[in-house]
């Protein structure tokens, strides 16, 4: 049944979404999943956040001026997905969770990834590091990727998410440079940040942080009065009444705030950032996506938007 069900995500996304993709990023590859070339290419000036390992002494010191070298880069790269698959991610309103979306938008930058011949490979994590895929290249493994995320999870535990030790774990697993796709709320216990930073030293790293309307805001007409609510990883349990505007002021205020201090942390960290939600279009989301890769690109520095902002990105134009 789930090795049905991802053949069919699979499917579907690859008429709906990849074969548009593949025409609107003609010429764009290079720029938004760039490999690590190994031929000389040239010399130029060091700029901000260029690589300090590529930094050419011998030519620094006859210049007095930072240079660094130049490669040819080639196409091959290797893909990363760091998966928090936690019960906080298994949350959704209008029929679809967040888990639904980290799927989705796994399974579209796979196929995006492999299908250029260049391999993937995944650390899955639950309340821990549950599993290690290595990377492969074919549209099967792309297809155990997707089973692996929707198979049956054990019950939490209530200990909670630390995201901290699936990024302590990815830098000791990832040892060549790659692109790598931390695809997470980033409700977690305090520490991630810095783990997430000391990774993107070594790594082209994006976050992809899933979210769902129903996070930021409780509806006015929901209608719903005193309700119980559960917090899916501790299990702890609250009687709240979503009648009161008082309330759901309160709410709004503290999802916010909750917000303001992840993307503070990921700018921290120095990483692209993507927020993804439930209720997005994936090839809009991905075009947005697109369209950071090549602006990180011309800035040779970091971009994080905030959401309102990312979605005023303009979608990406056909060549």
């Amino acid at each position: 049944m789930i090795e049905a069900s991802a053949e069919r995500l699979l499917q579907r996304l690859e008429w709906t979404v990849l074969r548009r993709l593949d025409g609107l990023l003609q010429g764009d590859y290079r720029t938004l999943l760039r490999g690590a070339g190994i031929d000389l290419a040239d010399l130029r000036e060091y700029q901000f956040h260029d690589d300090v390992r590529h930094i050419d002494w011998n030519v620094t010191a006859r210049l007095q001026q930072p240079h660094v070298r130049l490669y040819l880069e080639d196409r091959e790269l290797s893909a990363w997905f760091l998966l928090d698959l936690s019960a906080s991610v298994d949350f959704g309103s209008a029929g679809k969770t967040k888990l639904d979306t980290s799927a989705e938008f796994v399974a579209a930058l796979a196929r995006v990834v492999t299908r250029h011949g260049n391999r993937v490979g995944a650390l899955l994590y639950g309340e821990q590091v549950e599993a290690v895929l290595p990377p492969g290249a074919s549209r099967r493994h792309v297809l155990t990727l997707l089973q692996r995320m929707r198979a049956p999870r054990p019950p939490a535990r209530g200990t909670g998410t630390a995201l901290a030790q699936l990024l302590h774990a990815a830098a000791g697993v990832i040892q060549r440079r790659s692109l790598v796709f931390v695809v997470s709320d980033f409700i977690s216990a305090p520490g991630w940040a810095d783990a997430l930073a000391r990774l993107a030293l070594r790594h082209d790293v994006i976050a992809v942080r899933l979210v769902d309307p129903l996070e930021a805001a409780l509806p006015a007409d929901a209608g719903l009065g005193l309700v119980t609510v559960q917090d899916a990883e501790t299990g702890e349990q609250l009687l709240v009444d979503t009648a009161d505007a008082g309330f759901r002021e309160r709410y709004a205020r503290i999802a916010a705030e909750q917000e303001a201090a992840i993307f503070e942390a990921l700018a921290g960290a120095g990483t692209d950032a993507l927020e993804l939600a439930t209720d997005d279009d994936l090839l809009d989301a991905l075009l947005r996506f697109a369209d950071l890769r090549r602006q990180r690109a011309r800035l040779k520095s970091p971009l994080r938007f905030p959401a309102h902002l990312q979605r005023a990105v303009p979608a990406a134009a056909a060549p």
